[in-house]
């Protein structure tokens, strides 16, 4: 089933942002490997493709899992839980219709 992973980001951490985001795209790509990854990205703090400093407020990952406890096991094992970039993440199973 897939499942939306909302990360939601505290004040202040595109620098722990930055610091952790190879290994944060090392465990996407793995994702995406599997066949498993629908999509992925950040939510930008401004109204712009490149914040720049305002940086951003959060992310989105929408991915396939076995069950909703893997889907949160993998949202709680994130580099950017471990680095204090988010202060919430949140996980619900989610539904695509459209695109087919």
């Amino acid at each position: 089933m897939l499942y939306a992973l909302i990360g939601e980001e505290r004040p202040d951490s595109l620098e722990k942002r930055l610091a952790a985001r190879p290994t944060h795209l090392e465990r996407l790509k793995a994702l995406q490997d599997q066949g498993r990854l629908i999509l992925a990205g950040p939510f930008p703090a401004v109204d712009s493709p490149d914040p720049g400093p305002a940086g951003f407020s959060g992310s989105l990952i929408v991915a396939e899992f076995p069950s909703l406890e893997d889907a949160h096991a993998w949202a709680d094992a994130d580099p950017y839980v471990a680095a204090g970039v988010y202060r919430q993440m949140t996980v619900k199973p989610f539904r695509k219709v459209l695109p087919p």
